[in-house]
């Protein structure tokens, strides 16, 4: 067995783990999960299980990811598809999350770095907005940063 198949493993435990612990929360509050993605293909597989542990959670939970820094270059009309080992590839799990409901929001500063625009995102990509981090969750906020 290969030591990536054992990490894939242990990773999708933990997250299994922290969906189990956010939903510890009283029945009229909706728990969210927060998914910061800060890298993009300098760290594919960072990228990937961040989207990845997004897609296991939002069945069961609001999630909001949220792109900044080198990240929002995976969320970008022209992004390359990243893809790594066994998961399933980025452009993929952004179709699959935007088709969930899930929320994506690119940083408007780190657009504007990169010299680009809301205009260069892919369709379905949101400008994040401060008022969406505190409102698309009832409960508790659970953030994994990757």
């Amino acid at each position: 067995m290969s030591s990536l198949g054992s990490w894939s493993r242990v990773c999708m435990a933990i997250g299994m783990l922290f969906a189990g612990v956010a939903g510890l929360g009283s029945a009229e509050n909706r728990d969210g999960v927060f998914i910061h993605i800060t890298h993009g293909t300098d760290d594919p597989h960072r990228v990937l299980m961040a989207l990845n542990m997004a897609r296991m959670m939002s069945p069961n939970h609001p999630v909001l990811v949220y792109f900044d820094i080198r990240g929002i270059e995976v969320v970008l009309k022209d992004a390359k598809d990243i893809v790594h080992a066994s998961f399933p590839s980025s452009k993929q799990q952004l179709s699959e999350l935007l088709k969930q409901g899930v929320t994506l929001m690119a940083c408007p500063g780190c657009l504007k770095a990169a010299g680009k625009t809301p205009a260069d995102l892919a369709a379905g990509i949101q400008v994040a907005n401060q008022d969406r981090f505190f409102s698309f969750a009832s409960g508790r906020i659970l953030a994994l940063d990757y």
